[in-house]
């Protein structure tokens, strides 16, 4: 399958056993089209019952993992054996496979005080993602008309957590987006905002707009992704040859299935 530009129409594309549904204006954001996944990939309780763990992450505690409830894993397998990262305060705790590590890190610079910033890297050191609680309030960045890229919404699952109303946002949802560049580079995260009008933006932000006066947060392998130009380093974005590869990652792989079902566990107390 050729990389194309996605069609703003209604349209349906097979690809594999993804059927995609791509409608002008419709998407669990609000707006833009959105990929709607096989029985699969959205089957409550359809992932695997954890075991229980005795290797604690770094900077933090820990307890035997289950599946939180609600949850729903791709068709990629995930781990036998979780844990439940917690801080200290108790503000924020999500589950992990029980080989992966988690690590408290210095908040960024311009944090709210009592911010939190927890890296996860998998059993060899590879990073997957990072939670970083109380960010200050940021207007988004310009977007020129001419630098819109189509985007897609490849998987959004609902999530229970603490965010803020407005004309801009949406209820919390865990979602893998693709944008188009010279590749279809993709991105894992928790966000409430809206990325971009008709099925197109210049940026989408794996962000959490918190309750007023509580700041910001997200969690996911990186912040924001955006088209990237040929001399920029993607990673740890992914990029793929076609929407295709795009839907396998999401439909197939154990990577994926590991971290949706990481970011589903996530509570947040702010």
């Amino acid at each position: 399958m050729r990389a194309k530009r996605i069609p703003l129409k209604f349209s349906v594309v097979v690809l594999g056993a993804l059927i995609v549904v791509a409608t002008a204006g419709c998407s669990s954001e609000g707006k833009g089209p959105v990929w709607t996944a096989g029985p699969n990939s959205a089957a409550p309780g359809s992932a695997t019952p954890s075991g229980s763990s005795t290797a604690p992450p770094s900077g933090g505690s820990t307890t035997s993992g289950s599946p939180s409830a609600g949850s729903t894993a791709t068709a990629g397998a995930t781990a036998a054996a979780w844990k439940t990262y917690s801080d200290a305060a108790k503000k924020v705790s999500f589950d992990l496979p029980s080989d992966w590590i988690a690590q408290s890190v210095t908040p960024d610079a311009g944090s709210m005080p009592g911010a939190l910033k927890i890296e996860v890297k998998d059993a060899k050191g590879g990073y997957l993602a990072t939670l970083h609680t109380g960010l200050p309030s940021a207007s988004p960045a310009d977007c020129n008309p001419a630098a819109k890229r189509p985007y897609v919404v490849v998987s959004s699952v609902p999530i229970d957590l603490p965010h803020a109303d407005g004309d801009s946002t949406i209820p919390p949802h865990v979602v893998f987006r693709v944008i188009q560049g010279y590749k279809f580079f993709g991105s894992y995260g928790i966000t409430n905002l809206v990325a971009g009008s008709d099925g197109q933006a210049c940026q989408l932000r794996n962000l959490v707009a918190g309750p007023a006066g509580k700041g910001n947060y997200y969690f996911g392998d990186m912040a924001a992704v955006h088209a990237f130009a040929t001399d920029e380093v993607v990673a740890p974005a992914k990029s793929f040859d076609t929407l295709d590869q795009a839907a396998k990652y999401v439909d197939q792989s154990s990577e994926f299935a590991n971290v949706q079902r990481m970011l589903l566990s996530l509570k947040v107390n702010l």
